[in-house]
């Protein structure tokens, strides 16, 4: 009889390991990325939100000749209101679970007013144009972003 060589079609245990843990290693990579882009969005939704609550602030401001006192200002999914007009149907709320702030000069007659929203990443751009320091009582130092008009 003669002898066949057997040939295996297969794949190896050595094998498989390898390419099971080079799959994890790129799984890991990608994770990690999507969770720095995940903390760069939500930074964003912050300055945006802040943004817009400013402007709503200044058409209140245009119909009334004063910003909402403090103590009346409206919590994440209520509405802002002044003078029978809704400028926010919804207010926006923080991405990451917290809150954001506001505090004005004086709750008996309103004139000024500084809004923030603690940032994840400490180097973001919009640190450039914000303020620092502290505010009618909010400090505004950098992870902070604060807006004053």
């Amino acid at each position: 009889m003669n002898k066949k060589t057997i040939i295996s079609a297969g794949f190896t245990l050595v094998e498989l390991l390898v390419v099971i843990a080079i799959i994890g290693i790129l799984a890991t990579v990608a994770l990690v990325s999507l969770n720095s882009a995940r903390v760069k969005a939500r930074d964003t939704k912050r300055v945006a939100d802040i943004r817009q609550i400013s402007l709503a602030l200044e058409f209140c401001y245009n119909e009334t000749q004063k910003y909402i006192p403090s103590a009346s200002f409206p919590v994440a999914g209520a509405p802002m209101t002044c003078g029978g007009n809704t400028y926010i149907t919804a207010m926006p709320g923080d991405p990451g679970g917290g809150a954001y702030q506001y505090k004005v000069d004086s709750d008996a007659n309103p004139q000024k007013y500084v809004l923030g929203a603690t940032m994840e990443t400490a180097t973001n751009q919009a640190f450039n144009s914000d303020v620092d320091g502290t505010v009618f009582g909010l400090d505004c130092d950098d992870p902070v972003y604060c807006l004053q008009p």
